[in-house]
């Protein structure tokens, strides 16, 4: 299943930047990052069955293992893509809310476009790790 972060902004050259191509070399599973610009631009055609997750200060906050569990559940489910949608400065509207398969909350705090996504990118490895059942020292 490919994990795929679209995220509007462009993060260039950066300590963040530098933190995704670390987490994006140390994948097992299919892995892709997706700039668009603050509007518009041209969304990538989904593999299908599709699963949209919205970062979202509305939505879940899950643990890491939460997280796996629901990435297991949905590659077990034959699902072929799993977007992660990080929106613009205002966020995401009301009809992408109502949309998506997940809001995912990253806490309470607000954090910045560029170290969402390294956040992000972080979390799909530690799920996809877990996963793979590689010890998890939060587990237990």
């Amino acid at each position: 299943m490919l994990l795929h972060i679209l995220a509007r902004g462009k993060i260039a050259r950066s300590p963040e930047a530098e933190l995704i191509a670390r987490y994006e070399k140390r994948m097992t599973w299919p892995f892709r990052v997706t700039e668009l610009p603050e509007t518009g631009g041209r969304i990538p055609e989904a593999a299908s069955p599709l699963r949209t997750v919205l970062l979202d200060e509305r939505g879940r906050q899950l643990s890491s293992q939460e997280l796996a569990d629901t990435l297991t559940h949905w590659r077990d489910e034959g699902v072929r893509e799993a977007r992660f949608v990080i929106g613009a400065a205002d966020g995401h509207g009301d009809a992408d809310r109502a949309s998506a398969d997940l809001l995912l909350a990253m806490g309470a705090m607000t954090w910045p476009h560029l170290l969402a996504r390294a956040m992000l990118a972080e979390q799909l490895y530690r799920a996809t790790t877990i996963v793979a059942g590689h010890p998890y020292h939060r587990s237990g």
